[in-house]
């Protein structure tokens, strides 16, 4: 059966992947729309990279939407230091020349929401939940008809990315999250604990580009340039794919595994802002409100990734 989904994302190389994933999976997933939010770059930059990824799958027939230009109460935090200046360094890929949609993305999420049956649309947010959490509560008769949210974001053993203790799409707006993973909305969240274990290495890598298309050289030369970042700050064999972690668990849920733990997100401390506070051991009597996963079969994962792009 097909899963209807809406990617809501801040294109980012490992986004780029998580969506020609997605593209790649039609009897799979039917994709309703993208929407874009700023994030990893801003919004401009994050409207404009959802439409090259597109073209490069050859699916100009996808609506891109642009949505909310900075969090909710706090001003942007981005993360050129990781993706480069445009988000997508690495491959030289043509500007887009398909249009943006007119409609603002947070005004396509309720009315799809609501034109839609409910209980049959997935969220799939790959960066800060913004556009989610503007949505829910300018229209709050939405939240009970999503039938789930698979996001990218937040850590337990993995800790932080961007401050000593959060991960960056949960740091960049904390409030937005906080209003999400206590919508009641069933979640599944991919934290850095599991994404940290679906590193590229060269292998891996080679084995993108020797798909021989302009997606698998794409593939391989988005992440030849992401890696370099996580090499130098992890000491790690090659970059985490964050995001295509969302995707593959649309796909082959099997390959992940985790716990339904209470998720609470930390959003007055300095000190501790944006970190999920993730009840793995279940030491209080919260209830749970989120599958979180811990691990990943990474060979699977690569598999199933290397096979899909082959189509594009």
């Amino acid at each position: 059966m097909t899963r209807r989904i809406i990617i809501d994302t801040d294109p980012g190389q490992d986004d780029a992947v998580a969506i020609l994933l997605a593209l790649a999976s039609p009897e799979e997933l039917e994709i309703l729309g993208i929407t874009a939010v700023a994030g990893n770059v801003p919004l401009p930059l994050t409207a404009r990279n959802a439409r090259i990824v597109c073209e490069l799958a050859g699916r100009r027939d996808i609506k891109v939407f642009a949505g909310r230009e900075k969090p909710l109460e706090r001003r942007l935090v981005t993360a050129e230091h990781v993706h480069g200046k445009t988000g997508l360094d690495g491959p030289v890929l043509p500007e887009p020349t398909m249009p943006l949609q007119s409609r603002d993305a947070v005004d396509f999420l309720i009315d799809t929401l609501r034109q839609e049956p409910s209980g049959t649309v997935t969220l799939c947010p790959l960066g800060p939940l913004t556009n989610i959490a503007a949505a829910f509560l300018r229209a709050p008769d939405v939240i009970g008809r999503v039938q789930r949210i698979v996001l990218m974001g937040g850590a337990y053993f993995e800790v932080g990315n961007i401050t000593p203790t959060a991960e960056f799409n949960i740091f960049v707006d904390p409030e937005a999250a906080h209003v999400v993973f206590r919508s009641g909305v069933p979640l599944t969240v991919m934290p850095l604990d599991v994404t940290h274990k679906a590193l590229v290495t060269k292998a891996r890598n080679d084995a993108f580009r020797a798909l021989g298309t302009p997606v698998g050289d794409a593939v391989a030369q988005m992440t030849d340039f992401f890696e370099r970042f996580d090499r130098e700050k992890y000491g790690s064999d090659g970059a985490p794919l964050h995001d295509p972690c969302v995707t593959a668990w649309l796909l082959r849920p099997e390959l992940f595994s985790g716990r339904d733990i209470n998720v609470e997100i930390e959003t007055l401390s300095d000190l501790t802002r944006g970190m999920t506070v993730a009840d793995w051991w279940g030491v209080t009597d919260r209830p749970a409100n989120a599958t979180f996963m811990g691990d990943v079969d990474a060979d699977g994962f690569f598999a199933l990734l290397t096979e899909r792009l082959g189509r594009l």
